[in-house]
């Protein structure tokens, strides 16, 4: 199959007193990164500075001007402003320019659009598509009529223009429903495995950061790992046996993060992202390639604070650094870093120094003690082993002692098996 054609397309920003130069710069190549994941080619970019957005067509009359006729110029079809637009700014564009226009929202939400493939995601981005749909319905049906499709319109934007928001806030009410049912499903799911005490690792990180190559290189999981932003959409969880110590753990990847991640997605996808806040050890994956490194850094730990996130243990994995001079160039991220480690999730350099991070993390909220098993009972001390950090193991007359570090509600469920100071139980 043929894929489809891509459109072409303009890319614009303001550059406030608030942002610096080099921010902005930063902010439009992800733009771009974002058009062309979406199936668009960025040809030209136009920044303007400004003390305040115009509140009516967000760039002056004088940039419109010059947007003009570089749409005329490459036969554009298609406007991209790196900022949320309101409904009278969208509207007021699309008459000046006589162009599609999409701001960066709306592009992350089509490219959500395309690339959710579960009941679970598909639900979770049609929500985010209502909810920012809802207070710009009015007076987009006329246009989005003479503009036709593409980027922008996929997914429910398609269909539901023409409806009211009575239906669509019913919509959404039914799709939120929907959702929570998904919420429920997974905390049975959690309790589930904080009852048989399996650690829970999850991957987090920017977009395009290697978390799936990482998961992949782990556990064979098979997950799609692409060159491309937001390449998978829906958890995967699967189950690992840590090489140091063979302790075995959940290792969870999640959605990637990115800067201006809009609200409406990190609520939707708040049940994904729920298996973060549940997890004994965060593992952030960090693009140590990236000449952006720091800011994508810092915007996943602003998306995990929003979130609600805090005090998880925190393991920083810069990714990437297959090469020596990549592994010299990231040493000053290591030096400024607690607990961080260099990693290469596509060669294998460096796993083993994030395995030994990994089992300090998950052995600081271990309880430790001695317990002897009977000889009959041998699955518990098998049991042990596997959710727990075992320092000692001797075969006595009477059974299987294990001097063990374990999650607080194993120590309390096995606590009959444990050892007092003269010996007895």
């Amino acid at each position: 199959m043929q894929d489809r054609k891509r459109e072409v397309a303009v890319a614009c920003a303001l550059q406030l007193p608030e942002s610096g130069f080099m921010e902005v710069d930063e902010s439009l190549m992800e733009l771009k990164a974002l058009a062309r994941t979406a199936g668009a080619d960025v040809v030209a970019t136009v920044v303007q500075s400004r003390s305040t957005p115009d509140h009516a067509t967000y760039m002056g009359r004088g940039k419109l001007a010059e947007i003009q006729d570089l749409i005329d110029t490459h036969e554009a079809e298609l406007v991209i402003f790196d900022d949320e637009l309101t409904l009278a700014q969208l509207r007021n564009l699309e008459d000046a320019l006589n162009v599609k226009v999409i701001d960066r929202t709306q592009l992350i939400l089509d490219i959500f659009a395309q690339r959710a493939r579960t009941k679970e995601a598909q639900l979770q981005v049609e929500l985010a598509q209502q909810q920012y749909l809802l207070p710009r319905l009015a007076g987009r049906g006329k246009a989005m009529s003479r503009l036709g499709g593409g980027i922008g319109t996929r997914g429910p934007g398609e269909t539901k223009l023409e409806t009211d928001r009575r239906r669509i806030r019913q919509r959404i009410a039914y799709l939120k429903r929907q959702i929570d049912e998904i919420r429920s499903q997974r905390a049975l799911q959690r309790r589930v495995r904080q009852k048989n005490a399996v650690p829970v690792v999850a991957l987090v990180g920017y977009t395009n950061a290697g978390k799936s190559t990482l998961l992949n290189r782990l556990t064979g999981a098979g997950v799609l790992a692409e060159d491309k932003l937001f390449a998978t959409l829906d958890p995967t969880i699967r189950r690992w046996e840590l090489p140091t110590s063979g302790q075995q753990v959940l290792l969870v990847d999640t959605v990637g993060f990115i800067r201006k991640l809009p609200h409406t997605l990190v609520a939707a996808f708040r049940a994904t992202l729920e298996e973060v806040m549940e997890a004994d050890v965060l593992i952030h994956v960090v693009d140590a390639a990236a000449y952006n490194a720091e800011a994508q850094m810092q915007a996943v730990l602003d998306v995990l604070a929003e979130l609600g996130w805090a005090g998880q243990p925190l393991i920083t994995a810069f990714n990437k650094v297959d090469t020596f001079a990549r592994r010299s160039a990231v040493s000053h991220l290591l030096a400024q870093t607690p607990d961080s480690v260099a990693i290469s999730a596509l060669t294998g350099f460096g796993l083993e120094g994030l395995f030994e991070l990994l089992e300090r993390k998950l052995g600081e909220g271990l309880v430790y003690d001695i317990y002897e098993i009977p000889y009959e009972e041998a699955n518990i001390a098998a049991a042990m082993r596997e959710t727990g950090q075992v320092v000692k193991e001797e075969y006595a007359e009477t059974g299987i002692r294990l001097q063990v570090g374990l999650p607080q509600s194993s120590a309390n469920r096995w606590a009959k098996y444990r050892l007092h100071a003269d010996g007895s139980r």
